[in-house]
């Protein structure tokens, strides 16, 4: 409850007092604004206020001495209206370079804990008059009423990768509000259709797309991406359709309430890696002016490590920054709901102060046991840009899962058909126990994908042998080189009609493949109807259509749509293929691996002919089994194939053959059952057949 608080000082015409201490930010308190930031090696502190819009403070208010304890400055300003100013700090302190520390009292610093951020409305608008980052004060009093959350099992996620602005900003979305918050909400019905259970958004906190704008043969670039973040605790101001309010996040927190009540839950890609501030030659606006030595991890003679590929490097396994980013995560989960992280270039959050890895690092150990934290998934992308590759081995308490960059790059190449992978094929596809011990790790561990924002969309993956990052200004340097694609034949676009085929066929195998893998599912948005990105792997800068998704493709490959919407069906209704049911009563094993002949597995480095069964007892009928097949024939040859057989009474029937001319998905009244067990799976094609009784 607010007490009715009085000024015990005046500062500047300013009624003041000493304010919270525990509360971070600037927040509304009856009467006025509470002022909290915290400095280790800060000598002293001013709160500037700035009209909106202004790049000129027209206040300056010191902390007095009084008012800080320990190494934090807290005070009330009575008598602020909230949309009537903005606000940032200037902290003044030693200036030694060679030992990090660079304060400068003549810079704006950014409240590390700003809940909205100015200098931008609509994308690609920067406001006049202003050249530094500040901060708004907004209410944050949305209220969520009596909400359930889905609560969906890891193991049974299938993830929808997707960016707020290229999901909607093409014309052919159909939606009202394009590229923002509100564009997303408007496309539930679609995600509905579709029936993912999940969506990860890319980078959402605050961060400046025209921070490294620039122009390339009279094109703008921007850093469309969003991985360059500016503010933690910030939503992007260009993401919402209404940029002027204050009312904190409303129109994420509508959106984010909405998927939920439609049984799709919420994951954010967070960017603790490093900071938009860069190197020594990059902008000063927040950790910088805060505490830089303290924030950012440093080499000895004051200079940054760079293990993002960006500039710096958070300094994440420090007391302070390990706080501020636990404090961070709690916000986000306790004031917007999200489900879950995946953290961006995660090894780096492992990394010590000197930079070496951590056996047991303190912040991922007290993210996997944080009690405020203790229902919300945690993923890492498991290696970082200076070499740290640790998909397999990440630290997890049993707690964190790992982006299966061994899954994308093994089953690429499998699936394209290269040679002396079907071991790692059958591993991939069964949970990858050979990299996630199954005593110390479940299904929950692999997050199994073919495509992310990262690389070759999956249409694009049969349809370039190279990248084509031409228009990104590098000379085609940038992106990477070990694509592991196929593009049947021709480079580009063609209108060859077998290829074409062909390309659909691949695109089919590959989403079947996923969809039958054990581990949580990912895939980039826009995949399910052959969105194309024109063989740019590396669309970091392009906002254009080159990254926005073009629903118009969704009417040019409507079997690919039907296909894909088949297959998230498929492995929601056969939920074998996700976890371990009860021992099936006919004692087959929870996942088995089978060749061209059932139960045989001696594989060799001509094999090109995969498959797993999975075997359980069913959840609503305990008198019967539940057991589906799924195989891979990633030959140019066809392949002659026998199925296991089945316990008396039961028949496999197939629901999928990407080999049939027609209907590659078999409607449930027209089945065809294997009596003989046996199928003659055409060259490059995939199968699903499942168990069912007869009698």
């Amino acid at each position: 409850m607010l007490r009715d608080l009085k000024p015990t000082d005046n500062i500047c015409g300013f009624d003041v007092r000493p304010g919270y201490y525990d509360i971070d930010g600037a927040t509304p308190v009856r009467g006025g604004v509470n002022f909290t930031i915290s400095s280790f090696y800060a000598t002293s502190c001013t709160l500037l206020l700035f009209y909106p819009g202004s790049k000129i403070p027209y206040a300056r208010i010191p902390f007095p001495d009084s008012f800080m304890v320990g190494n934090t400055y807290s005070m009330i300003v009575f008598g602020l209206e909230i949309d009537k100013f903005e606000y940032a700090y200037s902290l003044d302190g030693p200036y030694e370079p060679e030992k990090g520390l660079i304060f400068d009292k003549n810079m704006y610093v950014l409240d590390p804990y700003a809940k909205a951020v100015t200098g931008q409305s609509g994308w690609g608008v920067r406001q006049p008059n202003t050249c530094v980052y500040k901060a708004r004060v907004v209410f944050n009093d949305y209220d969520w009423g009596n909400f359930k959350a889905p609560r969906i099992p890891m193991e049974e996620l299938i993830i929808y990768e997707l960016h707020v602005r290229g999901f909607t900003e093409d014309i052919s979305s159909g939606v009202k509000n394009r590229g923002t918050f509100e564009g997303i909400r408007e496309k539930i019905p679609y995600l509905k259709e579709l029936g993912v259970n999940a969506v990860e958004l890319m980078p959402i906190f605050e961060f400046d797309e025209m921070g490294s704008y620039r122009n390339f043969n009279g094109e703008q670039l921007y850093d469309y991406w969003g991985y360059n973040t500016v503010c933690f605790f910030a939503p992007n101001t260009s993401y919402e359709s209404n940029h002027r309010h204050h009312r904190e996040g409303t129109e994420l927190k509508k959106l984010i309430r909405d998927l939920k009540s439609n049984g799709i839950e919420v994951i954010l890609d967070v960017v603790f890696n490093h900071t938009a501030e860069g190197n020594e030659k990059g902008p000063f606006f927040c950790f910088k002016g805060l505490d830089n030595s303290i924030y950012y991890m440093l080499t000895p003679d004051g200079k940054y490590y760079n293990f993002s590929g960006c500039g710096n490097a958070l300094n994440c396994n420090h007391p302070i920054v390990r706080d501020f980013i636990k404090r961070c995560l709690r916000y986000w989960v306790t004031e917007y709901k999200i489900d879950g992280f995946r953290f961006d270039l995660a090894s780096i959050l492992g990394r010590n102060e000197d930079g070496t890895p951590m056996d047991q690092p303190p912040l991922l150990k007290s993210l996997a046991f944080d009690p405020i934290l203790g229902k919300t998934k945690l993923i890492a992308e498991a290696w970082d840009a200076a070499g740290l590759y640790q998909v397999g081995s990440f630290p997890n308490w049993k707690r964190w899962s790992e982006w299966n960059g061994r899954y994308r790059d093994d089953l690429r190449r499998f699936l394209k058909g290269d040679d002396n992978l079907a071991w790692a094929a059958a591993n991939r596809l069964t949970g990858s126990k050979d990299l996630y011990d199954p005593t110390y790790r479940s299904h929950a561990a692999s997050v199994n994908f073919l495509t992310c924002h990262d690389g070759f969309t999956l249409y694009d993956m049969y349809s370039y042998n190279e990248k084509h990052n031409y228009l990104n200004g590098w000379d085609n340097t940038d992106g990477a080189n070990d694509n592991n694609s196929w593009n049947c034949g021709f480079e580009g676009e063609t209108s060859d009609p077998y290829i074409n085929s062909l390309r659909r066929k691949m695109i089919k195998n590959a989403f079947a493949t996923l969809m039958c893998s054990r581990g949580p599912a990912l895939f980039l948005a826009g995949d399910e109807f052959c969105n194309t990105q024109f063989g740019n792997n590396n669309a970091y800068c392009q906002d254009n259509i080159t990254s926005w998704l073009d629903w118009s493709r969704k009417d040019q490959f409507p079997d690919v749509f039907a296909f894909a919407k088949y297959m998230i069906s498929f492995r929601k209704r056969f939920r074998v293929i996700t976890k371990d049911r009860e021992t099936a009563q006919c004692t087959f094993p929870p996942e088995s691996i089978h060749g061209k002949q059932p139960w045989r597995t001696d594989f060799n480095r001509d094999t090109r002919m995969v498959a797993v069964m999975y075997a359980g007892k069913a959840k609503d009928r305990p008198d019967r089994d539940e057991i589906v097949y799924f195989g891979i024939n990633a030959h140019w040859e066809d392949a002659h194939v026998e199925l296991p057989g089945l316990p008396q009474g039961y028949v496999w029937k197939l629901y999928v053959d990407t080999g049939r001319e027609q209907n590659d998905v078999i409607t449930e009244s027209k089945n065809i059952m294997l009596y003989d067990r046996r199928i003659c799976m055409k060259g490059r094609t995939v199968i699903a057949a499942v168990a069912e009784k007869v009698y």
